[in-house]
């Protein structure tokens, strides 16, 4: 697999501006996995309504009624253990950006070496549905260097 054709959410050359962009490709990549792209794809602007354009103590602070809400809206992916996850992923950023001033420093805090090992077992243990594979095409999606022959 050579990745030439990236899309438009992939910050190649580039790494997001906030930390908010950094959770919405995490949440993006989180509902690609085991969907249709494309479907993923039709749907996103009517998600990133639904969770608040991503904005991370928005969606931290979401009750069970808020989930209820996300769960009745045919606009979305209506998937509750994702859902579920992306309010608790939201947390996590929460207690990194108050740690390391951010999720870029965060990144910027690993021994990178051995194309990223440490980087995908601490973001697969730390983030709930993310496993190694998701972590690292999330990596890829953000515009580290993670070598390609991580993401198959």
């Amino acid at each position: 697999m050579q990745v030439t054709d990236y899309p438009e959410w992939w910050y190649r050359g580039r790494r997001p501006q906030s930390d908010d962009a950094y959770f919405e490709n995490l949440c993006r990549v989180l509902f690609q996995t085991g969907l249709n792209w494309a479907v993923v794809e039709k749907k996103w602007p009517t998600i990133k309504v639904a969770l608040c354009e991503f904005d991370v103590d928005r969606i931290a602070a979401f009750t069970e009624a808020d989930l209820q809400r996300l769960l009745n809206d045919k606009g979305i992916i209506r998937n509750p253990y994702k859902l579920h996850a992306i309010v608790e992923n939201a947390k996590q950023f929460q207690q990194i950006r108050r740690r390391y001033d951010g999720f870029q420093a965060y990144l910027d805090s690993f021994d990178k070496s051995d194309n990223y090992a440490l980087v995908l077992r601490a973001l697969s243990s730390r983030f709930e549905r993310i496993g190694p594979t998701t972590a690292a095409l999330f990596l890829y999606s953000v515009g580290e260097n993670i070598k390609p022959k991580r993401l198959y």
